[in-house]
């Protein structure tokens, strides 16, 4: 399984102007094959940083979604509020079962 996390830094009244990419987004991801997890998520103490929690089967599937429609329009969006910055962080992880 793929982990990634993205931190994005954006001027604080961009956040409204990309919800409706965000929103767009994550719904159309969730449907990709091998998506098993795609949430945005806003920082409640710093109004201009966003996060994305991504999980996928596997590296295939994290490639494709790269090349997918709804990504280009997200990141057109994103170049009419261009971000401080992006970090982007990816991790091959095991699921562990910690129940006791």
């Amino acid at each position: 399984m793929i982990i990634v996390s993205v931190t994005i830094e954006v001027e604080p009244g961009a956040i409204e102007e990309l919800k409706g990419a965000m929103s767009a987004v994550e719904t159309a991801t969730r449907a990709e094959a091998g998506c098993e997890d795609y949430t945005f998520s806003l920082e409640l103490n710093d109004p201009g940083k966003v996060r994305v929690t991504e999980r996928w089967a596997n590296k295939e599937a994290l490639v494709a979604h790269f090349g997918a429609a709804h990504m280009a329009e997200f990141q057109a969006a994103m170049g009419e509020n261009p971000p401080k910055s992006v970090k982007a962080h990816f991790y091959e992880a095991e699921e562990i079962d910690f129940r006791p």
